[in-house]
């Protein structure tokens, strides 16, 4: 039996995370913030890594202002290399692609900010993958929709290439809700969870192939970078003068070889207040109430202070999020309105 080819985890940790606003800033993200669990939800994307055959220590990409974070909450042995200004996803995974290019490693490249309940699952998914990434297919991971979600990009899936692995037939951008409904009635098409596998070689080669601007520009980044101990600082210019897209645009929708591994885990991106109610424990009224905060012949409300004492009465179907100097009030079911809530506050503070 062949030896099982090493996977390092990727994890991106660059986000702003504004949809969780005003909780969530770019000071303090939503990825270093106790949303679903004790745990922040990088912490919970550290621990979901553990019992992966094979694994090695992790590759943590984040922002350069973020630094004093990852490391309080990071672990010993992780590599971080720090992106002197957000490019997106795909300049962010080639800088990681470059450090492991020496190793013979398959890369997982995560998020650090989504919820994945059922781990067991996501480790199954991933051994799945593993036979295809040996042969330098780029793997993608799609949830199996449970409804017709317009928020998410899909994937619309084609011949099986192994058990539990089909051929992506193409990418699909967010749907309309009457598109949304038609994919999920026809079956064959699942979430774009923005999670993939893949060897650093598959990676630059397809870049070097759709990308070679971006490529060049990482390499002079990545061979001009500071470095202390397991800390990357790659050069500033190089990196900035780097094209900025994401890996689907960028790579995964060009590229021939793409599989997808379709799996229910328990996933979502907590996009948004709304997704944090449905995900949190709640009382026998549907109210979720966290922090200090209190519900009185209220209904399916999410109740948040990390503040002041919030106390809600007589209320049904709000959201309500306060800090020590913001107070959000909305309904549910419109929370990815806070857009508009940040965008006044762009214009209080200009």
């Amino acid at each position: 039996m062949a030896a099982l080819q090493p996977i390092t985890p990727v994890i991106l940790s660059g986000g702003a995370g504004t949809r969780l606003w005003p909780v969530s800033r770019g000071a303090h993200p939503k990825q270093f913030i106790a949303l679903t669990d004790v745990r922040t939800m990088f912490e919970l994307t550290l621990a979901r890594i553990e019992g992966i055959d094979h694994a090695t220590a992790p590759v943590i990409v984040g922002n350069a202002a973020h630094a004093a974070l990852i490391h309080a909450q990071g672990r010993a042995g992780m590599t971080l290399i720090l992106e002197p200004c957000a490019r997106n996803t795909a300049p962010a995974i080639a800088l990681a692609a470059l450090a492991l290019e020496a190793q013979d490693s398959a890369m997982l490249v995560m998020p650090s900010d989504h919820v994945v309940t059922d781990v067991a699952a996501f480790h199954a998914a991933i051994e799945r993958a593993r036979p295809l990434v040996a042969q330098g297919w780029l793997v993608t991971f799609g949830i199996e929709p449970d409804a017709p979600e317009t928020g998410f990009g899909y994937i619309a899936l084609g011949d099986e290439l192994a058990e539990g692995v089909r051929q992506v037939a193409r990418f699909v951008e967010k749907p309309d809700l009457a598109r949304a409904t038609a994919m999920l009635a026809q079956g064959g098409h699942v979430w774009n969870a923005g999670i993939f596998l893949f060897s650093a070689h598959a990676y630059l080669a397809a870049l070097a192939e759709h990308q070679p601007a971006m490529l060049a520009a990482a390499q002079d980044a990545m061979a001009r970078a500071e470095r202390d101990g397991n800390t990357l600082r790659p050069a500033a210019d190089a990196f900035a003068a780097c094209p900025a897209d994401s890996i689907d645009y960028a790579v995964m929708e060009r590229a021939e070889r793409v599989a997808c591994v379709p799996v229910r885990m328990g996933w979502s991106d907590v996009g948004s207040w709304d997704a944090l109610h449905t995900l949190a424990a709640k009382d026998a009224q549907n109210n979720a109430v966290q922090g200090a905060a209190h519900a009185i012949e209220t209904r399916g409300c999410l109740i948040r202070s990390d503040g002041p004492h919030v106390t809600v009465v007589g209320a049904q179907d709000l959201i309500v999020i306060a800090t020590a100097d913001e107070i959000l009030v909305l309904p549910r079911g419109r929370s990815q309105d806070v857009r508009k809530a940040v965008a006044a506050l762009a214009d209080r503070k200009d």
